[in-house]
Order: structure tokens, then sequence, then C-alpha cells
């Protein structure tokens, strides 16, 4: 998108909202090739204008694709104008990520939805004249619609709707790369669909026996099963074979998990909103290289990056999926084995947009989500990124509200140095003393004392390496063996 089309877009949010304009920040560009074309293919799509293969009579299709689209979005209001303003801005960032062209918005207060039409019969024929008039061929509503309300909506305005989460699991189809974050994606959208499915026409005839259709039996039964009940059955038959493969792939990221765990290794998991600057920050932390784009829901496959603490300590950072405000609870159920690397760490690194309008409600979205997946015994540090471009004012406010976090910026390396000593000081920490001495054949434990303990002391002798270090519980255990707790070691 060019900037006039963002300017466009800016302008059209602040005539319906009256307010200003929350851009979407700047991050920094990795400099690997694999992730810059990664970028390149997602910057890819794009509309030519005139050439839409949009159907005029919106009930003569079911299938059709999200993306690269001119759309009009809509949404109620029940709480104050600020939240409004706030969830409308982000539905066009995330239309926008989808790759449509958002061209005009409209909010209602409302205390409830219409059940007929969500909007109301009002409100909605008034959105048929604004689509009409922009030329729009979607219109997006920033919530879960039930599958008559949609049908109710599309009859008024005559053009597809889409709702809040229809549009979030096309995101995460569109990024995710790897084969299980593809499995898993596309079981969300099959749980979405089942209820969803619309027929219309003689071709789904249904049967009737006897003397039911009209009083003549013979000859006006249908074929049996309608194509609907066909379609129903194939989705139920295709998430039984997805939750198999997932089912099937969840060993592998166990066993890495178990070799983690053996081997003594703490874990960093990075959690936090989507867009928050999660994997710029891992990237500023461990010079991961992990691919970065100002976009919602960028990266969706788990990065597990080694790192190490000034003693010497090693550990893992895992960068997770982003959350997001109402997170349909299709993905937390697909993607639950990925947010399980978060409920297996040993700290939680919750990273907040210090930029955005409400992180308070951020932080609430993620605690949210989290609080499903068991994390509640789990040590958490805020970390407010983007401090670089957030007002001075807000950010004194945070920091008297959350006197316990860190206040960083992953573009500018504002804040780095205190955030990893803070991490390095709630990582769990060897604190047995142990005097030990190894057999020269036994290579392996000396290394592993250096990885996982911090080294008072080392010397050579005789009959093999001495040590005095400190270790954690269960190197300690497997160390009984060659303790010498008489042995001088140093002096």
């Amino acid at each position: 998108m060019t900037s006039t089309d963002k300017e466009r877009r800016d302008a059209m949010l602040d005539r319906v909202l009256a307010r200003g304009a929350q851009a979407l920040s700047p991050k920094q560009a990795s400099a690997d090739e694999e992730s810059q074309f990664d970028l390149a293919e997602r910057a890819a799509l794009r509309r030519v204008a005139g050439l839409s293969t949009e159907l005029e009579d919106v009930t003569e299709v079911e299938y059709r694709q999200i993306r690269l689209e001119r759309v009009v979005l809509a949404g109620l209001w029940n709480t104050t104008l600020d939240e409004a303003e706030n969830s409308i801005r982000e539905l066009a960032a995330l239309a926008e990520t989808a790759g449509s062209e958002v061209l005009d918005a409209i909010v209602q207060r409302r205390d409830k939805p219409d059940p007929g039409t969500y909007l109301g019969r009002g409100k909605a024929a008034e959105l048929k004249e604004i689509v009409e008039a922009v030329g729009a061929d979607t219109v997006i509503i920033d919530s879960e619609l039930a599958p008559s309300q949609r049908r109710g909506l599309e009859d008024v305005i005559k053009v597809k709707v889409v709702d809040r989460v229809a549009l979030i699991l096309d995101i995460f189809a569109q990024h995710a790369k790897s084969r299980e974050g593809k499995a898993q994606v596309e079981l969300a959208q099959l749980e979405y669909l089942l209820p969803r499915l619309r027929g219309w026409g003689e071709s789904l005839s249904r049967q009737a026996g006897g003397r039911v259709a009209g009083g003549a039996g013979i000859g006006s039964r249908g074929p049996g099963e309608t194509k609907i009940e066909l379609d129903r059955r194939r989705i139920r038959t295709r998430m039984a074979k997805l939750r198999r493969q997932i089912a099937g792939m969840a060993p592998a990221r166990d066993t890495k998990r178990k070799n983690r765990s053996r081997n003594h290794i703490p874990s960093v998991a990075i959690v936090g909103y989507t867009n928050a600057g999660k994997s710029s920050l891992l990237n500023r932390l461990t010079d991961a290289e992990v691919m970065v784009q100002n976009a919602l829901f960028a990266t969706l496959d788990p990065t597990v990056r080694q790192s190490r603490t000034a003693d010497g300590i090693t550990f893992t950072y895992t960068d997770t999926v982003g959350f997001v405000r109402n997170l349909p609870h299709q993905l937390v159920e697909a993607f639950r084995s990925t947010l399980e690397e978060a409920a297996d760490s040993d700290l939680l690194l919750h990273v907040v947009d210090a930029s955005h309008p409400d992180p308070q409600g951020q932080i609430h979205a993620v605690r949210q989500v989290l609080g499903d997946v068991d994390t509640g015994d789990i040590p958490e540090l805020l970390v407010f990124n983007k401090v670089d471009l957030a007002d001075e004012n807000v950010v004194t406010a945070l920091r008297a509200e959350y006197p316990g976090a860190r206040f960083v910026s992953a573009a500018t390396g504002e804040g780095i140095a205190e955030l990893v000593e803070t991490i390095e000081e709630k990582l769990p920490s060897p604190n047995i003393e142990v005097s030990v001495l190894i057999p020269y054949e036994r290579g392996d434990l000396v290394s592993k004392i250096y990885a996982l303990g911090t080294v008072d002391h080392e010397e050579h002798g005789v009959g093999g390496t001495g040590m005095h270090a400190k270790v954690p519980a269960e190197l300690a255990a497997e160390l009984e063996e060659f303790r010498r707790p008489d042995m001088v070691i140093g002096e």
C-alpha cells in the first residue's frame, strides 16, 4: 500500500470517528534473505481496478477469497468512544494486513446487536447506500456474526459480509509457513465454516418419502443426502484427519522440549499482543534475524533461539504467536500445541506496545488467552516496547502504574541492557555448591557444568578435572558420584 493510500485511509477513519489516526509503528527490517523474500512475496498481491470477479448476486456462490477486496467497515459500541475508535482502527489494520483496501467505515451506538441483521434494518440500509456509493464489494463487521446475522445482512446490502473471526483466520492462512502451522490454521477455518455452510437451489433437494412432497410419492423423492450434508461430512472427515496430523506432529515438539528440560536449560517465552514488537525484540536480544514486518500476525510459527547470561549459563528465547482482542477460540484450540511453549517456560516476557492508545487493554487481552493454557504459576516480566514512539506523559504514567516493568525500544536499543540484566536475575539460578573430580573421559559433564552452572575454580590433575561450582539441583544429582567434598581446589 502506497503512502497516498494510507493517508486516504486515515483521513476516512478520522471523518468517521472524529479522532486522530493511530498509525502502525515502523519496525526494524531483517537483513536475512529468506525474510526479505517472504516480505516481497506478501507484497506481491495487488488489486487491479475494474477486473473484479465478485458476483453481483451474493447468493450464487459460497466459497470466495477474502483478500484483495475493497471493503467497508462496520461495528457497534456500547462503552466509550475511545474504545470504539481503537477497535475500528485495529479492524482497519487487520483488513489491510489481509490485502484489502479500506474505503469507509460506520459505527453505531447500540446496547446489543440486532438478532437478524446485527446493525438493525435502518442502519443496514444506510450501509448498503455507502457500499454502493464507494463501490465496495465486501463489508467487514467488527465482531463475530451468527450465521443468521450474516445471511440477513447479506440479503440487505447484496455484497459479501465477513466478520472479524473470518478476517483473522484468513490472515493466519496467508502467513502460515510450516506444515504444522498450515494444518492448525486449516483446522480452525473448517471449525468456523462448518456451522456456516449455506446452499441454494434445487440441487440441494432433500429426501421426501411417501406422499409428503405435494402428494406425489414416486419420482418426488430426492437423491438421499443433500449437497450441503455431503459438504458437512467431507469437512468433518477432513477435520478428523487434520487433528490426527497435528497430534502426530506433537511428539517432535515434545521431544525438543524434553531435551531442553533434560539438559536443564531455562527458557524465556516472548508473548504479547500482535505487532507489539516481539520478533524485533528477539532479533535485538539474540541476533536471530527473524522476519519482521509492520503488520498484524506477521509471524505465526514459534522461533527458539539460544542465548547466554553474563555468567555463561545457557538459556533459550521462544517467540510465540501474537494475540489480539477476541482472539477466535478456534485459533486458541488449534494453536494450543504452539501456546504450550509458553506454558513450559521459566519466565514470560510479556511485550506491550507503549505507543498503542490502549496498552492496558492489550495486557488484559494477552493475559486472558494465557489463562487458557495454564501459565498462572510462571513469573511474568512486563516489557513496554516502542518507547521511542510513545508520548512521554504516557510512558511516565505507565512507569507509575507498573513499577516492576521494563521500558525498551527494540528499534533503537534503548533499555535493552537493563532488560537483559532483569531477565538474568529472574531466571532459575544454580544454587547448589559442589566440589567434583570429573574423569577426563567425561568431558560432557564439564561442558554441562559450564553451560548450566557457574564455575568458581577449575584445575587439572592426574585423576581428572577438579571443579568447584554452583549447579542446578538436577545436575547436582547427576554429579553425585564424582563429588569430592574434602578436595581443596584453588589453594
